[in-house]
């Protein structure tokens, strides 16, 4: 009877070390989790970083996917933006307006970056970046019949000038050549496929309508 008692007693020994050992293997997994706030919240934390890249990955894709008319735009937007830097840099001892002196400046300040965002993304594509002319290349190098892009003589006048005919000759050579940079921009919101140029493209076609505006105010036209 006592040998009964014996391996009944020795039966429930086994049985509780063995649950104890269970129960110790769970703390112990619990307790690494829960180190350093800890070691399960950085595996939780590494997984969803290791996701993030995945959606970002895919995301990148989507907005990096470019067209034909993403790389025209850029490479025909540099030298218009060009010419534009070219006549705005004009202003500065030629102007008699104060108002025309602001103006050129905010051009500058710009489409200058802009120039260099589009360079940027040429250069990503493997995509050729339209060389800077040595002097004022202005309709030359196939760019002439980019809307609003100044002829030479165009150019050459406005150079020559100062004072108020300046003034007048820049408004209404810039409104033009605003003009055509708004077509331009229109034309790769409706047909291009890379988000950052497109927002480019709305940005300039809000900005320069803008300016547009204001210069047929300052030559006295309404519109």
């Amino acid at each position: 009877m006592s040998s009964v008692r014996n391996l009944t007693r020795r039966a429930v020994l086994v049985a509780a070390a063995v649950g104890a050992g269970v129960v110790l293997v769970a703390c112990g997994g619990d307790g690494g989790d829960s180190s350093g706030s800890g070691s399960g919240s950085g595996h939780d934390a590494h997984a969803s970083a290791s996701a993030s890249p995945s959606a970002g990955d895919e995301a990148g894709t989507t907005a990096g996917a470019r067209n034909a008319q993403d790389v025209s735009f850029a490479q025909g937007m540099i030298p218009h933006h060009r010419q534009a830097l070219e006549m705005a840099r004009l202003a500065d001892g030629r102007a008699a307006s104060g108002a025309v002196k602001d103006l050129a400046a905010r051009i500058e300040k710009a489409q200058d970056p802009e120039i260099r965002t589009m360079t940027g993304w040429l250069k990503a594509w493997g995509e050729d970046v339209p060389e800077a002319g040595g002097g004022m290349d202005h309709s030359a190098s196939g760019h002439s019949g980019m809307p609003g892009m100044m002829a030479d003589e165009d150019m050459a006048r406005l150079e020559k000038s100062s004072g108020k005919a300046f003034d007048t000759q820049f408004l209404t050579l810039m409104v033009e050549h605003h003009e055509g940079a708004v077509e331009m921009a229109t034309t790769e919101k409706s047909k291009g496929r890379y988000g950052p140029a497109k927002a480019m493209a709305d940005d300039i076609v809000t900005a320069q309508n803008a300016e547009i505006r204001e210069m047929n105010r300052l030559l006295g036209k309404s519109g």
